[in-house]
């Protein structure tokens, strides 16, 4: 069961790229809509766009 606080929605992708996240996720121990998660958070740390809850919990944490 999907978080109550988490946003759901239909993605639609090429079936040997859901095989790679799932073989992946696999490796890492997730599962594959928690490595799916983590690849997008990545891509967009990388692109200096870390969503603004990941801001905020860096602060309380220090």
């Amino acid at each position: 069961m999907a978080s109550p606080d988490k946003k759901s929605f239909l993605l639609r992708i090429d079936p040997t790229l859901w095989d790679e996240i799932e073989r992946l996720a696999a490796q890492e121990f997730r599962s594959a809509n928690a490595q799916a998660e983590y690849l997008l958070r990545e891509a967009l740390a990388q692109r200096g766009r870390v969503p603004k809850s990941e801001k905020l919990l860096k602060r309380t944490v220090k």
